[in-house]
């Protein structure tokens, strides 16, 4: 046998060896491919029956004898020889090989015979790619759709094995009809479910490394779908024309994961006509009948004009009358009555005395008992209402007189105040009572007026019995009320509106918005600076010989509540507490909106969080009920509630004109560039609590307010923003092109309870320039349109800031007792009194309430130990900034007029005591 010598691979061997008989060289293992993984080199196993000798053939040369690892054993049931070999193929062979092929080796057998060849074993270096050739894409499909994710693994040898994985979790297709990942590596999903949705992600490995590629989110949505219509409501007006409405859920189904909201309206109004009720009517009386036998004659009537109709009451009174119709001449026993004996005449001649005599008495007692309850009636008002200057002032100059004995509770209903004064000035003058001896007026009245003692003569005082001598002096009690000399007065409705205008340099910059005092039997009020929230405790609320520490905070993180569908969060987020208390009469919260109140485009809604988290609705405002209260004013919600809990105010447009407010304020700073300016528009809701959110984070950043804020009226009819800047004056300022304008969906503004911002970048040419004019213009398209014209200086010492008139209630977040209530309690107490009681002339709380605009669910007050009292508290709360006793005297004083119409007594005309104003008395 010829042998491998040295290094000389070269030289071919025999392909035969003679041998002697037997048979051919039969494999037992032939050589496998091998993959060379990084740098470990591979080994190539080759075994024969019968073999002399076994060598490898690699690329068509021998390989060296000294590289082969040679075994020889013997088949123990043959006999015949069993050869094994071995071979290590290296990275570097396989790199440095250079042919048309891969890398290949073969076994070549010798044995008596002859020789055998093996099959060729290829000998690669396995690898896999970094990046995929195509990575899955995220999709958001409908429910039910197709979803395929295709994926292109990276280029490996030997070539990559693909799985899915579904939120890190290996996805099995044979589990799964609905899932087939087959079809060349791509994920298909036949019919989508929710379950479906998910992060995907495309895997690829093989004897080298695992690659991953990036997850694609798949979405998988739900289209809201509207239920059916409910039933029509009931006629909402017992008489006459009103409406009735209908409403339908998006919730058939309700939209997922970002699917579509139901399009269309999701209640709908029509007109309805209730038939009014028809009391009944006499007609009139019938002719007298002819005379009966028994000597008296009918005559009757029909409840016919009109008869009653459509629950109307039935006529009063008798349908039937009789009377002797014979005057005196009646036949007795079938005789004239002048035949009848004398005895029997003298009978009746008694009969007839005493009866006179009797009825004479009678009418006597009826005169007293008439004259007692007129006088009564007259005095009733005259006493109690007739004259409420005093409450106020008024505006009137004052007559310093003495005190004229007398009954201090007798009044002349048609005598005038004498109000005349040697002094005038004008402003509202509260009351003091002389119960508590507190001050109830606004400081800043008597600033003007330091020095001077003022003695007031109030025919009203008079009558409702507040004869005690009571002293206010000129310097107000510090922490009384605050004041400033830009106060205001005008109409009730300006009143009103100035509440809620902040002023600037006063909003505190607090990260916690929370009030908290411990209240007792007196009442109080608790304010959250600058947000227009407020929560007013009764006098009588907290039992005597109680205090409690209650607190009132509004919601800074984002709100709990998510409004379904075009539903609108149209304040903050308010909680009272603590909740697990309850108040014996209600108590007065007041939460700011947004809403431009019209009950035919707004249903607004207030709801309450339960203990577990979820909102449930408390009642509607337009709806009847006895549980609580909501008085809408244009600005703010005044609520009536007996329970301490979270509240908010939910509005449901029921059209497209339901008008949302948006405040729309304008502030700018310098860049840390100096020659670029930073103008910020914000459309926020229009309540002071959204205000002030801006002004701090503006505060942060250095922005100053440029231009007075303005009112945007932003309607519901999903038509968009857009904010834009214009008039920027040429060669001293440029602005980027294509970004002077800004559009922002009708979503977003609608739906966003948190301020919209857009920002725009001016830049001037030179840092001479030190003005800057130009206009913003915010409006909806199709909307409404304000146009803000900015006028300002970029430096800080030139800049001209704006200052608003308005309430700072900062010093002042909780006033206890009688300090915080604008009405004297003495005087409450008299109005309670007065009105309480029900008057035939219809004189009770329902006219108060009437008077104070208070029309609508009076069954409320109705069930209340004092009506009188709680409608009161309801004033106290919507005039807690302007102290507007004006209108409350006014009311009374009409009530009053009203009374002394129908009467004509006069009384005894008594003069009041003075009241002396001096704050020196320890108030």
């Amino acid at each position: 046998l010829l042998s491998l010598s040295g290094n000389d691979n070269s030289e071919a061997l025999p392909e035969s060896i003679p041998s002697a008989p037997g048979t051919l060289p039969h494999f037992m293992e032939e050589p496998d491919d091998a993959y060379i993984i990084k740098s470990n080199p591979i080994v190539l196993r080759c075994k024969a029956m019968p073999a002399m000798q076994i060598f490898f053939k690699c690329n068509g040369e021998w390989v060296h004898q000294n590289e082969h690892v040679s075994e020889e054993s013997m088949d123990e049931a043959t006999g015949l020889k069993v050869r094994e070999v071995f071979i290590n193929v290296t990275r570097q062979q396989v790199e440095d090989f250079h042919g048309p092929e891969d890398y290949w080796c073969q076994c070549v057998a010798w044995s008596h015979l002859g020789t055998s060849k093996s099959r060729k074993a290829s000998v690669r270096i396995a690898y896999l790619r970094k990046n995929f050739e195509q990575d899955p894409q995220g999709k958001e499909v409908p429910i039910e759709g197709m979803i395929v994710l295709h994926c292109r693994p990276p280029e490996g040898v030997p070539a990559a094995e693909v799985e899915w994985l579904k939120n890190e979790e290996p996805i099995d297709s044979n589990l799964d009809e609905n899932i087939d990942t087959r079809a060349d590596h791509n994920l298909i999903i036949r019919q989508a479910r929710l379950s479906d949705s998910g992060n995907y992600t495309c895997m690829a490995a093989n004897i080298v490394a695992k690659r991953r590629s990036m997850s694609a989110t798949v979405v998988v949505y739900v289209n809201g779908g509207w239920s059916s219509w409910t039933e029509w409501s009931n006629c909402n007006a017992r008489c006459g024309r009103g409406w009735q409405k209908r409403s339908r859920t998006c919730t058939n189904p309700a939209p997922l994961n970002g699917g579509a909201f139901c399009e269309g309206m999701s209640v709908q109004k029509i007109t309805c006509t209730s038939l009014c009720p028809v009391d009944g009517s006499w007609e009139v009386w019938s002719e007298w009948s002819v005379c009966s036998p028994e000597c008296e004659h009918l005559r009757v009537r029909e409840c016919i004009a009109p008869p009653p109709r459509n629950g109307g009451k039935y006529c009063e009174g008798l349908s039937q009358e009789s009377e002797n119709c014979t005057d005196g001449l009646c036949i007795q026993d079938k005789k004239p009555l002048h035949e009848i004996k004398p005895q029997n005449i003298e009978t009746a001649s008694d009969i007839a005395l005493y009866s006179g005599l009797g009825a004479a008495v009678i009418a006597v007692a009826v005169l007293v008992v008439g004259v007692t309850l007129y006088r009564r009636s007259q005095s009733e008002y005259g006493v109690d209402v007739i004259d409420s200057s005093a409450l106020t002032g008024g505006f009137q100059t004052f007559n310093f007189k003495t005190v004229r004995q007398g009954n201090s509770l007798l009044l002349n209903s048609s005598m005038q105040p004498d109000l005349t004064v040697s002094r005038t000035y004008s402003g509202p003058i509260c009351l003091q009572d002389p119960l508590d001896k507190e001050l109830m007026t606004e400081s800043s009245l008597f600033n003007p007026l330091s020095d001077i003692k003022v003695k007031v003569q109030s025919s009203f005082m008079v009558s409702l019995g507040v004869t005690e001598r009571a002293e206010y002096h000129g310097k107000a009690h510090s922490g009384t009320f605050p004041h400033g000399n830009n106060r205001a007065f005008g109409t009730i409705q300006a009143r009103n509106k100035a509440a809620y205008i902040q002023n600037l340099a006063s909003i505190s910059t607090a990260s916690e918005l929370k009030t908290t005092a411990i209240f007792g039997h007196l009442g109080g009020r608790l304010v959250v600076p600058n947000t227009g929230v407020s929560l007013l405790i009764p006098h009588g609320a907290i039992p005597e010989e109680s205090s409690w520490e209650i607190y009132l905070a509004i919601t800074q993180k984002e709100s709990s509540l998510r409004p379904e569908g075009t539903d609108v969060l149209l304040g903050p987020e308010v909680t009272c507490g603590p909740s697990d208390v309850s108040v014996s009469t209600p108590f007065a919260l007041t939460i700011p909106h947004c809403a431009e109140v019209n009950s035919e485009h707004w249903n607004i809604h207030l709801k309450k969080r339960t203990q577990q988290g979820k909102w449930e609705e408390v009642m509607s405002v337009e709806e009847e009920t006895t549980s609580c209260y909501c008085l809408l004013d244009p600005y703010a919600c005044h609520i009536l509630l007996n329970s301490f809990g979270t509240y908010a105010l939910i509005g449901e447009p029921i059209s497209d004109c339901a008008v949302r407010q948006l405040k729309v304020a304008v502030f700018g700073c310098l860049s840390c560039n100096s020659l670029d300016y930073n103008l910020r528009v914000y459309c926020m809701d229009n309540t002071p609590c959204a205000f002030q959110e801006v002004v701090s984070d503006e505060r942060v950043q250095g922005g100053q307010l440029l231009e007075e804020p303005k009112l945007l009226h932003f309607r519901g009819n999903t038509f968009s923003l857009q904010i834009s800047v214009l008039d920027i004056p040429p060669f001293l300022w440029r602005i980027k092109p294509f970004t002077a304008c800004q559009e922002v969906p009708f979503s977003r503004v609608w739906c966003s309870p948190k301020p919209l911002h857009c920002a725009f970048s001016l830049e001037r040419y030179t840092p001479a320039t030190t003005q800057l004019s130009c206009k913003i213009c915010v409006r909806q398209v199709k909307g409404h349109e304000q146009i803000l014209q900015i006028q300002t200086s970029i430096l800080e010492n030139e800049r001209e800031s704006f200052t608003f008139f308005a309430h700072d209630d900062s010093n002042f977040p909780a006033q206890l007792g009688p300090k915080a209530f604008k009405i004297p309690y003495s005087i409450r107490q008299r109005i309670c009194a007065t009105f309480d009681t029900p008057n035939a002339k219809g004189k009770d709380w329902q006219m108060l309430a009437q008077k104070n605009s208070i029309h609508r669910n009076l069954s409320y007050f109705a069930t209340q130990s004092s009506p009188s009292a709680v409608i009161l508290d309801l004033w106290e709360a919507r005039h807690q900034h302007d102290g507007d006793l004006d209108s409350l005297a006014c009311a009374l004083e009409e009530i009053g007029r009203t009374h002394s119409k129908i009467s004509d007594i006069k009384e005894t005309e008594i003069e009041e005591p003075d009241f002396n104003y001096s704050g020196q008395n320890g108030l």
